[in-house]
């Protein structure tokens, strides 16, 4: 991956479509290039997390593990968006995929097993750990979309199966690090039936 941007502006896309790695050009809202975005979305999303557990270091040392297992997610999110761009490269394989399935089994050891439906808030890195789950399960169905035009490896969807996964217990071991209490759901009342 010797290639490096010298200019960010080229003009080549003024008219819609963009250049992948191997030389083809393709609409900008072709499937590929919109399971680039939200990979893309998704890593924005999960570096602003990063930043913010970053900020709460201090009142929760315990957080640093998170962070450090979190931010090595990011490296490899990079890594898949890579294999998109450049079909032929591959990054991921299924070592990364076992770390997070043993990280997700570590996590949900210490948090216990959820009894009811939980819902983004708490705090700032809760919320956030929660949207980038969601955005992780966006980029899942953008890869999914391309998979049904363009065979994908299993590995790539498989990872961001497991991403949305660690992501949703990382909310959970964020809120009990930070000894917050998770926001549960409470079912609206049933309707009077006068």
């Amino acid at each position: 991956m010797g290639y490096r941007l010298s200019k960010i502006y080229t003009r080549t896309g003024d008219n819609g479509d963009t250049g992948l790695a191997d030389g083809r050009r393709v609409a900008k809202n072709h499937a590929r290039i919109e399971a680039i975005g939200e990979v893309d979305t998704l890593n924005c999303h999960l570096g602003l997390l990063l930043a913010e557990l970053s900020t709460t270091h201090s009142t929760h040392p315990a957080l640093t593990g998170v962070s450090a297992d979190l931010s090595l997610c990011q490296h490899r999110l990079f890594d898949l968006g890579g294999e998109l761009a450049m079909p032929e490269y591959q990054a991921l394989d299924s070592h990364e995929i076992q770390r997070i399935e043993q990280l997700i089994d570590h996590w949900n050891s210490e948090v216990g097993p959820l009894t009811d439906f939980i819902l983004p808030g708490g705090s700032i890195a809760i919320a956030q750990a929660h949207l980038c789950r969601s955005a992780a399960r966006s980029a899942e169905r953008r890869a999914i979309t391309l998979h049904q035009l363009e065979p994908l490896r299993s590995e790539l969807l498989i990872y961001l199966n497991r991403l949305s996964d660690l992501l949703f217990v990382a909310a959970r071991v964020i809120a009990k690090r930070q000894t917050i209490s998770e926001v549960l759901w409470q079912a609206a009342p049933a309707p009077n039936k006068s």
